[in-house]
């Protein structure tokens, strides 16, 4: 079932956050948010460990004054994932996180203030070799494009951006990306689809303050989804009022589902109906569950019932299909043995995980040959 994208990204420069690569023909990265005190060394390290064991590309984690900078220091030393530092109103902050490892100062240039001060931090970038994010906010657009337009819209966005862009241009600073975030679905992507008709830099994608886990997921699902299908976008963040860990859960899922990219296990699983053999519900939360620490793609069909069941499960890496009196397993696409109900779930685990072994174990020995 691992077939290739008929999406064709849109062509754009490509930078370097740390080590993971941003645009070009870059996987597009999945990035996260700490949302732990940031002068909580500790709590703000244990939380980025955790974002890292899910699949996280890039970390931000916001430094709102000198005393968090002097953390984030800290923070640096103990985690290898790329950090990014979040700035607003001080300068100052982004000065002294640049000369403490940081792996790209996501600003806001309309808050930030005086052109001298954003030259200021574009010279600490430049010295440091670490990139730029221009992330225009709905919610803080500079106020003569809020007297110009009278409210945020998608042109108010651009314009800002663009206003920024320029300004980088003239002092030479090509190694940035950009976001044009809103919280209203059109709004965020009428800006984006603007902006990527006038820049070549790599888009940071996001619908800002998007709601809790289920709201703000359908939101960032219909809204990401609706440009990323488009080829617009190169790293992406799922803003949820949730345990970050979701975010990138999430993130993941909406690229899987384009098939933009392949991290754990894709399950095709039916909603269930009064035809099934076992209990399809059950069964899923509990793979889930226990399958959650899993990064290595994996297509899993689970099906209740014969209809649709064999066809799918015949697609699959694995499949389940419901039958009567037993259910059946398929494996790359044959029949492999019959389950009854009972320990259905602890078979399938099994199953699941040795078929991910011996892709790693393949892997590994491709690599070895090569």
């Amino acid at each position: 079932m691992h077939q290739e994208s008929p999406i064709k990204r849109r062509v754009s420069r490509q930078i370097r956050v740390g080590s993971v690569l941003v645009g070009g023909d870059a996987p597009i990265s999945v990035q996260s948010m700490t949302n732990t005190e940031t002068c909580d060394v500790a709590a703000t390290v244990d939380q980025i460990r955790r974002l890292e064991a899910v699949g996280a590309d890039i970390v931000r984690v916001s430094v709102p004054s000198m005393e968090a900078a002097e953390a984030f220091g800290q923070i640096r030393k103990q985690v290898s994932i790329p950090l990014v530092a979040d700035i607003h109103f001080d300068y100052k902050i982004a000065l002294r996180v640049a000369d403490l490892g940081v792996d790209c100062l996501r600003i806001n240039p309309g808050n930030i203030g005086r052109e001298d001060r954003v030259r200021a931090v574009v010279d600490a970038a430049r010295h440091n070799g670490i990139p730029i994010r221009i992330g225009v906010n709905a919610g803080s657009l500079e106020k003569d494009l809020q007297k110009k337009y009278g409210e945020p819209t998608p042109a108010a966005l651009v314009e800002s951006a663009l206003r920024n862009v320029e300004f980088l241009d003239k002092l030479d600073f090509q190694e940035f990306k950009v976001s044009v975030k809103a919280s209203d679905v059109f709004m965020a992507v009428g800006a984006y689809r603007l902006l990527a008709q006038q820049i070549e830099q790599p888009l940071h994608l996001g619908i800002t303050e998007a709601g809790g886990l289920r709201s703000g997921t359908v939101k960032s699902a219909v809204g990401l989804g609706m440009l990323l299908a488009e080829g617009i976008g190169d790293t992406i963040r799922i803003s949820l009022a949730a345990d970050p860990i979701e975010e990138i859960k999430v993130g993941f899922d909406i690229l899987k589902s384009l098939r933009l990219r392949s991290r754990g296990i894709n399950f095709i699983a039916c909603p269930s109906c009064s035809r099934q053999n076992f209990d399809v519900v059950k069964t899923m939360n509990e793979l889930e569950a226990r399958l959650d620490d899993v990064l290595v793609p994996l297509d899993v069909a689970v099906i209740g019932c014969v209809v649709n069941g064999p066809g799918e499960a015949r697609e699959a890496d694995i499949g389940l299909t419901g039958g009567s009196p037993n259910n059946l397993v398929y494996v790359d696409g044959s029949p492999s043995e019959k389950l009854v109900n009972e320990g259905l779930v602890d078979r399938l685990e099994s199953l699941i995980r040795d078929k991910i072994a011996a892709k790693q174990a393949m892997d590994a020995n491709t690599i070895i040959r090569g």
